[in-house]
C-alpha cells in the first residue's frame, strides 16, 4: 500500500528489452532523493502510480521489469525521463494522502494546465468507466500524487475533473512537464472501488 504522498522524483535512466516486442522490459532508474538502504530485493515502489517490484538495486540506482501488460495500461514508463516514486507505506508512518494501492485504473487527458492566482488548475478528462468512481471533494491519484477532485463534468464519452495544485505539489514532482494533451496515470479510490462492488454484487443477487 502507499499514501499518495511523492517521496523523490527520480528518473529512468535505461531501458532493456526483456525479450522480443511482445514481451516489456527492464528499467533502470536513478533514485534522486529516495533513500535505499532499507529497500529489499521484492520489495515495492511506485513509478508514476504504478507499484513495481524493485529486482536488483545499487546504492543509488534500482531495478524493475515492466510487463507488456503493465506497459499497455500506464504512461511514462516507455522512455527515458523523470518519474515519481514513493516507497510502500509501513504502519508507523503517518497516511498523508489517503490509501492507494498502485494499481493504474486508466490513462487520462491533460485539457488544461494553467497558472490561477497563487495555484495551478490541472483539468483531465478520464475514461467513461471511471466517471461513477470521481466525486467532487473525493480522492483520486494522478502519476502518483494524492490529489483531491474539485470539480466534475460528465460526458456522453467521457468524465472531465480538476484538482487546484498548490506550488509545493508542482515543484517537487513531474506535474511541472504536463501540458495539454499528456497522458496521465489514474488510480480510483480505493473505498469507491469496494463500494461499487458491494453495490452491483446486492442488486444481482
Amino acid at each position: 500500500m502507499f499514501t499518495g504522498i511523492v517521496a523523490a522524483v527520480g528518473k529512468i535512466t535505461a531501458i532493456s528489452p526483456l525479450g522480443d516486442q511482445t514481451a516489456g522490459h527492464r528499467l533502470t532508474v536513478d533514485a534522486g532523493g529516495l533513500p535505499l538502504a532499507d529497500v529489499a530485493l521484492g520489495d515495492s515502489i511506485t513509478l508514476n502510480g504504478a507499484c513495481m517490484t524493485v529486482v536488483a538495486k545499487t546504492e543509488s540506482t534500482f531495478e524493475v521489469d515492466v510487463s507488456r501488460e503493465s506497459l499497455n495500461c500506464t504512461a511514462g514508463l516507455d522512455a527515458i525521463g523523470e518519474v515519481n516514486l514513493e516507497k510502500a507505506v509501513t504502519l508507523s508512518e503517518r497516511l498523508g494522502g489517503h490509501l492507494v494501492s498502485g494499481h493504474v485504473d486508466g490513462l487520462g487527458t491533460v485539457q488544461k494546465f494553467e497558472a490561477v492566482g497563487e495555484s495551478w488548475l490541472l483539468a483531465v478528462k478520464a475514461p467513461k468507466e471511471l466517471a461513477k468512481f470521481i466525486a467532487v471533494k473525493g480522492s483520486i491519484v494522478i502519476n502518483g500524487i494524492s490529489l483531491t477532485v474539485n470539480t466534475v463534468a460528465d460526458s456522453a464519452d467521457a468524465c472531465e475533473f480538476s484538482v487546484n495544485l498548490i506550488p509545493h505539489t508542482v515543484q517537487v514532482t513531474t506535474l511541472k512537464h504536463l501540458q495539454t494533451g499528456s497522458k496521465v496515470n489514474l488510480e480510483i479510490d480505493l473505498i469507491a472501488r469496494y463500494v461499487e462492488r458491494m453495490l452491483a454484487t446486492s442488486q444481482s443477487v
